[in-house]
């Protein structure tokens, strides 16, 4: 009995911790490090992929993506689930085209765009926390149900902007001539997001909340506010990314956005953060964002199938959920 005790007592040499310590930093810097090898692979494996043309359009295809994913990271490091990303996208799009059919102002429709994300994010906040759903049942059965409504406001039909000819350059203007403007919003929406989370009292909360639950309730959080708030986030960004993506078709499509909820999920994760939560960095987030469309675009040039690129994708998703169970043992 006593050697059973001493064994579990015995003290940590400061070898066995420097171990610990650099494994907790080579899995931190995983994703960092993924992306860097990623960029030497497809820069040996295709003359196109540096080429500084390609580089911008990587950048703009991540910028979607990576404005949902922005919110969905605030999201599960609560340890929870958004699968309506999606659904609320194409809603953003088609809520700015009904706008924009009465007559409304531009700049009104982009704020209706975008604040009709952040009402869908709160009527999931508001099935999780009040009505006690989970949230995987409560954003599954949003989803569907927003998608549905997309159909019958619009008949199915996509909504053009004939009269709004200056709506395409939200997305489609670049800066200097140079940047595309969606990069741009990106670069900013993340910014915010980080010093959100790692400067406020609202991120110390989110990360407490996902940690432990009951130990946020006991330390006097309002986890409930906290849920709200994060699916309020989490549906704002959704909805900006709308607004980006219609003016990017220059329409507001009732089936945009389908299986964009994956993507930005799986981005959040290969980005390190944790889907039992209370882990998680916006600047992982970008990373994981970068991995996914750097795989997409080197794929593409290498001429690799369409059918083995969804393979290499959810292979990269299941080696970060691996990383992470590991991640959780060595701690």
């Amino acid at each position: 009995m006593s050697s059973d005790t001493s064994a579990v007592n015995k003290p940590v040499t400061p070898g066995e911790k420097k171990n610990l310590i650099d494994k907790e930093l080579i899995m931190k810097l995983a994703p960092l490090i993924s992306l860097v090898l990623l960029m030497i692979f497809f820069s040996l494996g295709t003359p196109y992929f540096l080429n500084f043309d390609n580089l911008l359009t990587v950048a703009l295809q991540t910028s979607v993506i990576g404005i949902i994913a922005i919110g969905a990271t605030y999201v599960i490091i609560t340890s929870g689930i958004d699968l309506s990303v999606g659904s609320v996208m194409a809603f953003s799009g088609v809520a700015v085209g009904l706008a924009a059919s009465v007559g409304l102002p531009l700049p009104v429709c982009v704020v209706v765009g975008a604040l009709a994300g952040a009402a869908c994010g709160m009527v999931n906040g508001t099935l999780i926390t009040r009505l006690a759903i989970p949230p995987f049942i409560a954003t599954l059965g949003l989803m569907m149900s927003i998608r549905g409504i997309n159909l019958v406001l619009t008949d199915g039909r996509a909504l053009y902007f004939t009269e709004y000819p200056t709506f395409k350059l939200i997305a489609q203007g670049k800066l200097f001539d140079i940047i595309p403007y969606p990069v741009i919003y990106f670069g900013i929406l993340a910014f915010i997001a980080a010093y959100i989370l790692k400067r406020t009292i609202i991120g110390r909360y989110i990360y407490a909340v996902g940690s432990s639950e009951d130990a946020a309730h006991l330390s006097g959080i309002k986890v409930d506010r906290v849920k709200m708030f994060v699916y309020a986030f989490c549906g704002f960004m959704t909805g900006i990314a709308g607004v980006i993506i219609t003016a990017r078709l220059n329409s507001g499509q009732p089936t945009a956005g389908v299986g964009y909820e994956l993507e930005a999920i799986a981005a959040v994760i290969i980005g390190g953060t944790s889907l039992m939560g209370g882990i998680g960095t916006i600047g992982g987030t970008i990373i994981g964002a970068f991995i996914m469309s750097i795989l997409k675009n080197g794929l593409n040039l290498m001429g690799v199938s369409q059918f083995w690129q969804m393979v290499a994708m959810g292979a990269v998703v299941i080696a970060a959920v691996y990383l992470d169970t590991l991640r959780k043992k060595i701690k």
